[in-house]
């Protein structure tokens, strides 16, 4: 079945002509062929993100964490720290990135909350170097 398009509205926004210059050649660099798609994006993710502030919706994001894999117990420690989340988390993916670290990204489902939390757990486990939660949601309203 083929999804039907919402209405299109046209709507006019002023703003400084050197703002604008930015933004054309920023989203020329991003592959925008249009301004309207562009701003529709940003709709969007602004829609996301004020959706995960209220914690309202199906939420759903993913943790990016980046560690050495030869610092004793931590594969063990995150493994475990992920079993004990198994309801919220929907699958994970390990990189090798080089001999000494690794990539895991986790998806995870659930409340904002409990998203938030497991994210933070993973994040602040000691020996992850880096560490990042990337929050989005299914977008059928907008």
């Amino acid at each position: 079945m083929v999804a039907q398009l919402a209405k299109l509205i046209r709507f006019g926004v002023s703003l400084p002509g050197e703002l604008i210059a930015c933004f054309d050649r920023a989203i020329r660099s991003k592959g925008y062929k249009t301004r309207s798609e562009a701003i529709g994006d940003l709709i969007r993710e602004s829609l996301i993100e004020d959706q995960w502030q209220r914690a309202e919706g199906n939420l759903i994001g993913t943790v990016t964490i980046v560690y050495s894999h030869d610092k004793h117990g931590l594969s063990d420690t995150l493994n475990a720290l992920q079993h004990s989340h198994h309801d919220a988390i929907v699958c994970t993916t390990h990189v090798h990135m080089d001999e000494h670290n690794c990539l895991e990204v986790v998806v995870v489902r659930g409340t904002a909350e409990q998203i938030r939390a497991i994210s933070d757990r993973l994040i602040s486990t000691t020996g992850v170097k880096h560490g990042k939660l990337v929050c989005t949601s299914a977008v059928e309203h907008f």
